[in-house]
């Protein structure tokens, strides 16, 4: 059997996160307005590709976590992006002081620091998947925020880690990095990430926060047929 982690959007869709997932027996995605992420199953027949069509449409795009195999020809390729995958089982969690919990009243804040830092795909309502941690300046501005995004079983991703670029430097994203892995394994789960390879200054972060890397992967786009 693989490891879930080979294929970590598949068995959150299938798995913890299936209330916000929709699909088949062998293609599924997240809702739309919550992530942009689509998988298929680990063993996916010929048929898949049928049903991951029906769901993003013809002529729309699946997000997908690596190229599975079998992926026909008709499908464009039209981006990938190499990711590295990282467990982070030594990781020494902390709270961090400075952190407020995001909800729902902040997500304009949340969406305009994406904006700004570009750490990744983060929708409207991307914060139903996990608690969400920023800090804020004295004037109350979001200046930097991680939170909880895929959730395998076992395993909960930590995503949207971003500093705005007036508050670099004073570690923290890092500060909150630790302080959500602790709250993962409060719930005797463990902490992994995706972090794109060109991204060469947060990859040495990252370990030396104790992460290890588990394996290369990718993120692609696939757009199904007309």
């Amino acid at each position: 059997m693989a490891d879930v982690l080979d294929n970590p959007v598949w068995h959150a869709l299938t798995g913890p996160q299936k209330t916000v997932a929709e699909g088949s027996s062998n293609a599924a995605r997240y809702h739309p307005y919550v992530a942009v992420f689509s998988a298929v199953s680990d063993e996916a027949p010929a048929s898949t590709w049928d049903e991951l069509r029906e769901l993003v449409g013809p002529g729309g795009v699946g997000v997908l976590f690596a190229e599975p195999a079998g992926l026909p020809a008709t499908w464009e390729r039209v981006f990938r992006i190499p990711c590295v995958q990282m467990v982070g089982t030594d990781v020494e969690p902390a709270v961090c002081s400075d952190a407020v919990h995001l909800g729902v009243d902040d997500v304009d804040d949340m969406l305009s620091l994406v904006e700004r830092t570009r750490p990744g795909p983060f929708a409207r309502r991307t914060i139903e998947l996990g608690d969400y941690l920023g800090v804020r300046d004295a004037e109350g501005a979001l200046i930097a925020m991680a939170g909880m995004r895929m959730h395998a079983p076992g395993w909960v991703e930590i995503s949207a880690v971003c500093t705005d670029v007036k508050a670099r430097g004073r570690g923290l994203a890092s500060a909150l990095v630790r302080d959500i892995v602790g709250r993962i394994r409060d719930r005797g789960e463990s902490p992994v990430l995706h972090v794109a390879e060109d991204n060469v200054g947060a990859i040495p972060i990252y370990e030396a926060l104790g992460f290890e890397q588990r394996m290369r992967t990718e993120v692609i786009g696939a757009r199904a047929p007309l």
